[in-house]
């Protein structure tokens, strides 16, 4: 019982009460560029997930087992951005190869995954939230299911936010609005709507 409490916390305080979108302010570059269609949301979501969880099964152990012994902790932030590279280039190749598709309209947003600070900062707030007094098994764990909850999270901004854009597009908006100023302040609303699920969440599992 105390272990599907303690899944549903991480889970939903990933998704809802720090979403790395609309609560961290992380990956918002593909957030605004990609959330036109449903489906292209969709497919850059799902490569986002990947991503950001096997990045995470990557690199906590490279973190735990080499860096931090051995006195390199200087060099996570390379280390990490390396992996997340190597695995951008993974999903490119499989996208172009069986989705060529989904491949043309995610265009350069798809590489642009390498640098999304969403990725990046998932895998360094597992290390971050790593407590070496518990074992490696549940502290990694814990990391994979916060990633997968934060690439959720990633999913639920921009599914809602394609949503909202969708509507944006057929409503008469005033032209000094048009374009990126409305999408901004509808983003900025979606963001304050999310942040009432800090408390939420807090209120569920007391």
């Amino acid at each position: 019982m105390e272990f599907a409490r303690n899944m549903m916390v991480i889970l939903l305080t990933a998704i809802l009460a720090e979403n790395f979108i609309l609560a961290k302010f992380l990956g918002i570059c593909p957030f605004l560029g990609v959330s036109k269609k449903l489906d292209s949301a969709i497919g850059m979501s799902t490569a986002v997930i990947f991503v950001m969880v096997i990045a995470t099964a990557v690199t906590f152990p490279i973190y735990v087992f080499l860096l931090a012994p051995y006195d390199l902790k200087y060099m996570e932030t390379l280390v990490f951005i390396l992996v997340i590279a190597a695995l951008v280039q993974l999903v490119e190749m499989v996208l172009k190869k069986f989705m060529p598709a989904l491949h043309r309209a995610l265009g350069v947003y798809l590489p642009l995954i390498t640098t999304n600070c969403a990725v990046l900062g998932v895998t360094m707030l597992d290390i971050d939230n790593w407590d070496p007094t518990v074992g490696f098994g549940t502290s990694f764990g814990n990391a994979l299911l916060y990633s997968l909850g934060a690439g959720l999270g990633f999913m639920l901004a921009m599914v809602l936010f394609a949503g909202v854009r969708s509507r944006l597009d057929s409503e008469k908006t005033p032209k000094c609005f048009q374009g990126m100023p409305i999408t901004l302040i509808a983003a900025a609303i979606v963001s304050v709507a999310f942040m009432g699920f800090g408390g939420v969440v807090d209120g569920l599992f007391k």
